[in-house]
Formats: C-alpha cells, structure tokens, sequence
C-alpha cells in the first residue's frame, strides 16, 4: 500500500507492517492506523508512522536493546484486548525523542504489539522506576538525527 509522508514522500509498504492501535497513541486517539517503517537494514530504529496523517511519526525501538532488564508489566486485560494470552507473545517498542545530545525513550508509556495479528496498545505505568525520558545513548557530536513528531 502506498502511504504519505511528510518525511519521506509517498512510502510502498508492506501489508504486514500496519498495526492497529484501538485508543490511539497519547495524545493522538484519533489515530488508529500507523506503519513500522525500518530505518536501515541494520538499525534496531523504526519509524510508526500514522497511515492517515502524513506529519505524523514517532522514532521507536525495542527498550531492550538498551535497557537489557526492562520488562512491561502487563495486565492480563491488556494483553486480552490485543489478542495475546502472555506477555512473552508481545512486542514491545518505546517512543524515542531527541533531548540535546541524547536519545531517551520513554519507559513509562511502551507500546505493546500483538505481531501476529497487528494490534496495539500504549500501556501507561505507575511503575517509578522507569522515566519518560530514560537516558538510551549519546550522540556523536557530529551525527544528526531526525526528531520524532
């Protein structure tokens, strides 16, 4: 299928790369469709970007690969509204943002995917521990890096 972009121009992509949030992503509850769009063959970067909203993109990544203890505590209800009986069947992705030099993720607010079917949902913590903005890695001085909408 082939989606708008305001980053990218018009992008061909796969039908197994649309996922479908029921409520939204915060702040946008009026977007339901998005596309996982990979960044580089070799990236462990994506963008979700919204399939009816052209300026509309997050950067996201698996928390994991930074964060190598972090597990989203997920209720069963939200497992069961995505389709999943375990959270070991999740995917699981967090919003990234650019803050100077430092790409942070937030851990409070993962995005929980049920892969085979392609549904998710935006949990919300009250676990403290984890932060909005956790600290993922550093950017070289001289790298630029596209922000996030």
């Amino acid at each position: 299928m082939i989606i708008e972009t305001s980053r990218f121009g018009q992008l061909d992509v796969d039908d197994r790369r649309f996922i479908a949030f029921k409520q939204g992503i915060l702040g946008f509850p009026e977007q339901k469709r998005y596309a996982l769009v990979q960044t580089g063959s070799n990236s462990g970067f994506y963008w979700l970007q919204a399939v009816d909203r052209p300026d509309l993109a997050f950067i996201v990544c698996d928390p994991r690969l930074f964060v190598t203890d972090y597990r989203a505590p997920i209720k069963a209800e939200e497992l069961a509204s995505i389709g999943l009986d375990s959270p070991d069947d999740a995917q699981v992705f967090v919003i990234v943002n650019k803050v100077d030099d430092m790409l942070t993720g937030n851990l409070q607010g993962p995005l929980v995917i049920n892969v085979q079917v392609r549904t998710g949902r935006q949990l919300v913590l009250s676990d403290k521990r984890y932060s909005t903005r956790h600290p993922l890695m550093r950017l070289p001085k001289s790298e630029a890096v596209c922000q996030s909408a």
